[in-house]
């Protein structure tokens, strides 16, 4: 079971874009507490967010997607805002290489790659990537996540 607990103090953490679009663009009332203290915590820099280029890419793509924009017309959001927090938030380093761990989703392996190549926990709510927790963990990461609490 993936774990619950925040990020340590000082620790690296690799987000993928579906918890940025809920941290960023969503306005979930069951995790509204949570994304805001975990935004409060990355502003200060704990954890460091670690993010390529690519991955930023990908959310400004997903961003452009018909749902997505509903709901960012909706919360009164626009891409450039939640690019500009992305920037401001994240930690730009480079791509990882492959790590030993093959995601079934390819579209999700650039999060693990990081996440090992680093020994970041990764916070995700794709089930292809929570099934990878222990394995991962064998491989240096803390933990993969799906909710984390204070």
């Amino acid at each position: 079971m993936p774990s619950t607990s925040t990020p340590a103090p000082g620790a690296c953490v690799v987000i993928d874009t579906n918890i940025v679009l809920d941290l960023f663009v969503f306005q979930d009332p069951a995790t509204l507490a949570l994304n805001q203290a975990l935004t409060s915590a990355l502003a200060l820099g704990q954890p460091r967010w670690l993010a390529t280029a690519a991955m930023r890419e990908e959310l400004a793509r997903v961003l452009d997607y018909p749902q997505v924009l509903r709901r960012m017309d909706f919360y009164q959001r626009s891409a450039a805002e939640v690019l500009a927090l992305f920037d401001r938030l994240s930690h730009p380093v480079g791509l990882a290489p492959k790590a030993p761990v093959t995601c079934k989703d390819p579209d999700d392996q650039q999060f693990i790659d990081l996440a090992v190549a680093h020994g970041a926990a990764l916070l995700s709510k794709d089930l292809a990537v929570l099934c990878m927790d222990k394995r991962m963990r064998g491989l240096g990461v803390p933990y993969v996540a799906r909710v984390w609490a204070a």
